[in-house]
Order: C-alpha cells, then structure tokens, then sequence
C-alpha cells in the first residue's frame, strides 16, 4: 500500500501541515519536532508527491528532449550530455524517440507539454507541429529549425563543409561528390551542402533516404555511373561509413583512388571507424550550449538572446584522405 503524507502525520504525532512544513522547509518547526517527522518518514519509506509540490513551486524540474532516434551516435552522445548536465542542474530528462514521424512527434510534444515540462530541447525533422507554438514554453532546437521564434545550436555548418572541400582538393581530388540527406528537411546541415557547391565547379550532389538498405544500394549506383568520382564529403559519418562499405564491395582501393569524408566525430564512429577522416562536431558544447540557453529562457520570461548559435567545428585527418 502507498504510504500518504497523512500516515507519516500520524506516525509522527503532528498534523499533516506541519510534515508537508518539514518537506518544503517552510516556517518554524522545533528541532525536536522536525526529528519526529523524518524519523516517521524514514520509518515508513515515504516519499513526497512531486507533482503535488510542483504544482506549489509552479516547476516541474523536468525537460523534455525529442530526438529522431538515439541508434544514431550523433544523438545518443548528444542526448548523454544533455542529461548529464540537466543532472547537475537539478533537472531531470524525459526522453522522446520521434523515429522521425510527424505523428509521433506531435503526440510526444503534447505529452511533455501536458506533463507540464519547464522547457524542451528538439532535434527534430518536422516543422508545423502546432505545439512548438505554445506561448510560454521555453524552446530551444537544435541545429533545425521549428519555428521562426525559437532559437537553434548547432555547429558551424558552412565552415565544415569548406574545411571537408579544401582538404579533398588540398588532397588532390578533381572529381568530387557531395552525398546528404533529404533536402526538403529545412536545417542549418544544408550549408554544408552550400559550402561544397561554392567550391566545386560542376557541383554534383546527391540526395539519399533515411534507410540503411536504400542508402548502400544508392552508393553503389552512385559509383557505376560516376567511377571517375576521387573525392566524397559526406553530410554525416553514417553515409560515410557506407560510402567505405561500398568501396570495399568494388575493390575501390581508400584512399589512393577514393577519398572521404564524413561530418560529426563522435565518440562512438571514431572507435568504430579510427580511419575516417571527419568534420568533428563540438557535440558536448552545443549540448552545454543548448541546456543553459534553455535554463535562461526559463529563468527569465523576457530573454532576448541570439537566434541562432553556430559553434565551431574541427578537421580530423586520418586515413581515409
């Protein structure tokens, strides 16, 4: 049976106002009286209703996180220093899975908020959502944009790009390819794209699904139809990894005579894959970034702070250029 504030009142001998004083450490309560009362508690292994004590401090201490899916190790690392870093602040994290259904997503956001979140960090592939509207909840996406009134971390897109394009030129490279991601999906991860079409004379890039499947098969055509292709940036480590896959498959030899690189740097692709030369996001930054712009958003109902955050990217040579 649940144990009730009541039954630690009458443990303790006191009224229930008097252990709810004891719990929020409000007014005067004598030494010996707040001993009987946590003596009661711990006795009774009771602990306190958060929801009914957050509905008086008007805070949760909850954040919700909505992230596509955490298979992905640039959002499973990502979602670990959010939460760790919540942590510390006294927060804690409900974590939401979109697997990048609008369905899904607009169920989570409604949940969250009717759970009476403090504030939200979204890493998500779907604009429109009606709740991202929501009047009085602080918001705060990262590197995609939701809404024009919420404000989006990220890395420095563009600059990554530029650092990828110039090492595979600085490498050699005369017939290079970009490979990203479905190109309706608006985000800041599109000026990478850019950064390659500036340049690249006679640009060519080519836009892949989510899928693994679809993405190794698409690969492999790529390389048939283009086999003078010396140079691939890939717009994220995943497509890079197949972009290697296949050119084991074709006995392409890496990297005399095809050169990659990929973008995101986590921990987990440079312990799976040492090889890879990549674009390394600062993942815990826009983390750390992310959560303390949230915290003033929600600390401070008039916050006015920039838009838009690009955080600065790093080039990591290995053997794959």
């Amino acid at each position: 049976m649940k144990v009730k504030l009541e039954d630690v009142a009458k443990a303790a001998g006191v009224s229930p106002t008097t252990v709810s004083r004891v719990l929020n450490n409000r007014g005067y309560i004598s030494d010996r009286t707040r001993a009987k009362v946590e003596e009661a508690i711990k006795e009774l292994n009771y602990y306190p209703n958060d929801v009914a004590r957050s509905l008086f401090k008007k805070r949760t201490n909850f954040i919700g996180l909505i992230l596509p899916t955490v298979s992905n190790p640039f959002f499973g690392q990502l979602a670990l220093y959010i939460e760790n870093l919540c942590s510390t602040l006294g927060y804690k994290v409900i974590l939401c899975n979109s697997s990048g259904q609008i369905e899904k997503e607009k169920s989570y956001s409604t949940m969250l908020i009717r759970h009476q979140v403090d504030g939200m960090i979204v890493c998500s592939y779907n604009r429109g959502i009606d709740t991202y509207m929501y009047p009085k909840l602080p918001i705060v996406a990262i590197d995609h944009y939701l809404s024009p009134t919420i404000p989006v971390v990220g890395s420095d897109n563009y600059a990554g790009g530029k650092l990828a394009i110039q090492h595979l030129i600085e490498q050699g490279c005369k017939s290079i390819i970009h490979i990203n991601g479905p190109l309706e999906i608006e985000t800041p991860a599109q000026l990478r794209r850019k950064a390659y079409e500036d340049l690249v004379e006679n640009s060519v890039t080519y836009e892949l699904p989510f899928e693994d499947e679809d993405t190794i098969v698409s690969i492999r055509k790529i390389l048939k139809e283009r086999p003078e292709t010396d140079g691939i940036f890939a717009s994220d480590d995943i497509i890079a990894a197949a972009c290697l896959q296949v050119a084991r498959e074709m006995n392409i030899h890496v990297p005399g005579q095809l050169k990659v690189v990929g973008y995101d740097g986590t921990e987990t692709t440079m312990s799976l894959l040492p090889q890879l030369t990549t674009i390394k996001q600062p993942i815990e930054d826009i983390a750390k970034t992310s959560v303390l712009k949230l915290m003033d958003m929600i600390d401070n109902s008039e916050f006015s702070g920039p838009y838009e955050t690009s955080l600065p990217v790093q080039l990591l040579i290995n053997e794959t250029t």
